[in-house]
């Protein structure tokens, strides 16, 4: 999608996306996005489904982008 700004410019759906995950709270997803994996691994049952929670953890973790943050109006990204 192409978002029209000014007649000269245009903006692409990932050009106005600010990065609001670093330092620790990057690396706490990441490690609960890895621990919550386990559970879809290791055990029978319905933990299965408590594992699948992992993704967004992953999704947030390495794009360092979060949804509810830019909600919320936090950032945890030193760079801006």
């Amino acid at each position: 999608m192409i978002i029209p700004v000014r007649p000269n410019k245009t903006l692409t759906g990932a050009d106005h996306v600010v990065k609001n995950v670093g330092g620790a709270d990057k690396t706490i997803r990441i490690l609960l996005g890895v621990l919550l994996l386990s559970l879809f691994y290791f055990p029978d049952g319905y933990w299965k489904l408590l594992g699948l929670s992992s993704l967004p953890f992953f999704i947030t973790g390495f794009t360092q982008r979060c949804g509810i943050n830019k909600l919320l109006g936090r950032n945890t990204c030193r760079i801006r």
